[in-house]
């Protein structure tokens, strides 16, 4: 009943649909909420603007997903994750945007991924969105860049063992991101520190991958401890004719008993990297605006509308620093 190992091989479009199946992101749960409370740590200058938007940077948090599952758009595929053990000596790896897109062509970009990059250039972007006061930019670009950091936050999508298939281990991936989360992500805490000006946007993204790549290794042993002890019933859910049932995406899904032992022996870090996630979102959102100018927000939208939900601010705003978020509906699968 246990996965067999195998060895698979990839080329062209074949790759591509192989990245777009196990890459599934903090779920709708994780992105959500990470925007959601990214928002709660942003400083009064911004925070009043984001909050009258909040429903829309909350829900437009997966739109990268569905950009990548949805509309199959190829380019979006390796925006998500990069492959950190296959570049190499990590010295001589470009760091800037620029200095990737001279070294490399499309098909290491597909092959390798280009999140890091990925996310300077969206602060770039952002930051431009802000010196013109374009709303709708940056809203959008907001909603997105959240989601881009809270998938460098995920292990596994700076790993090139993303999925444990290189370690007899497929369907992790969902299971630590996606299925953990959305069964026990109502106990997390939600609460951080506030946004902090990054000096060196380049710097502090390649901490997180390095970060994030340490990480790594000790889900995936913590995981593989936990299953070489256990029978397949109590690892995986069954169906009627005891095959392993499979989740959207043709992943195996965990029972929830499992799922409860392995978030045990992990000691709070898919909390804890959702909290890293939302504060840095913040944090990034922040920089981007300080680097256009610091514009005054507070005349985008009409005083009415910033009136009406000051109220409403404030309560969330108590109830985030208490460690919970107002009701997300995130229409979940594993729940």
């Amino acid at each position: 009943m246990k996965l067999s190992k195998a060895t698979v091989y990839f080329s062209g479009a074949a790759l591509i649909l192989f990245i777009a199946g196990t890459l599934i992101s903090w779920g709708k749960f994780g992105h959500a909420h990470i925007n959601r409370a990214a928002v709660m740590a942003l400083p009064p200058a911004m925070q009043a603007y984001y909050f009258n938007h909040i429903d829309y940077i909350t829900q437009e948090a997966n739109v990268p997903d569905v950009r990548k599952y949805t509309y199959r758009d190829t380019a979006e595929f390796p925006r998500h994750f990069i492959h950190m053990e296959d570049l190499g000596n990590l010295d001589t790896v470009p760091k800037s945007y620029a200095a990737a897109m001279a070294r490399y062509n499309k098909r290491f970009f597909i092959k390798q991924g280009i999140l890091p990059w990925n996310i300077q250039f969206m602060m770039d972007k952002l930051t431009l969105a802000f010196k013109q006061k374009h709303a709708v930019d940056i809203l959008f670009l907001s909603a997105d860049l959240g989601h881009y950091i809270g998938d460098a936050y995920m292990p596994l999508h700076v790993s090139s063992n993303h999925d444990g298939l290189l370690t007899n281990r497929k369907g992790i991936h969902a299971m630590f991101e996606s299925q953990i989360p959305e069964q026990f992500g109502e106990a997390y805490n939600f609460h951080t520190k506030g946004a902090v000006y990054i000096a060196d946007i380049e710097k502090e993204t390649w901490r997180i991958m390095s970060e994030s790549l340490k990480a790594a290794d000790t889900l995936l042993q913590v995981d593989r401890d936990l299953y070489k002890n256990l029978p397949d019933n109590k690892i995986y859910e069954l169906d009627a004719a005891g095959k392993i049932k499979l989740n959207q995406y043709n992943e195996p899904v965990h029972t929830y008993q499992y799922c409860k032992l392995y978030q045990a022996g992990l000691h709070g870090m898919i909390e804890r990297k959702l909290r890293a996630s939302i504060a840095t979102t913040a944090s990034f959102w922040y920089t981007a605006w300080v680097n256009a100018g610091k514009p005054d927000l507070s005349k985008i939208d009409k005083k009415e509308l910033t009136l009406r939900n000051a109220q409403g601010m404030a309560q969330e705003r108590t109830l985030w620093k208490k460690g919970k978020l107002f009701g997300i509906d995130t229409d979940d699968e594993f729940n």
